[in-house]
């Protein structure tokens, strides 16, 4: 079992920057490959960023591509998203994601495929 608890949310203006934070309890957190996904009102959970057990390999959507940059402290179990130049599309709830396991498929894994979420951190930008 893994719980996950989101942080470093608030309102931002556009071009401005924010920094989330994703602290892990559990066991095996080096192990697991962990991922950011934001929900706006009325829209569907999209994917914005993971990064693999080791922090050697990251992925993000191409709206977020240059803007935002993932990063892991495995000795602090914490996961964290800096989010640069931000603009009014990224505003959402922003929530951290656990994939337990031995990843041997696709990248970055699907939505379906992560075991545990926070309860997410509200982001809103300003225009």
């Amino acid at each position: 079992q893994v719980h996950l608890l989101e942080s470093g949310g608030g309102l931002v203006q556009v071009g401005g920057s924010l920094t989330l934070s994703c602290g892990a309890s559990g066991r095996t957190f080096s192990g697991h490959v962990m991922g950011w996904f934001r929900q706006a009102p009325g829209k569907e959970r999209e994917f914005v960023t993971a990064i693999s057990g080791g922090g050697l390999t990251t992925s993000y959507s191409d709206s977020v591509k240059g803007r935002f940059t993932i990063s892991r402290d495995n000795a602090k179990n914490t996961v964290y998203l800096q989010m640069n130049s931000l603009k009014p599309e990224d505003t959402a709830v922003y929530f951290c994601a656990a994939r337990s396991g031995i990843f041997g498929g696709m990248w970055p894994p699907p939505l379906s495929e992560y075991d545990y979420w926070g309860q997410g951190t509200q982001v809103t930008v300003s225009s």
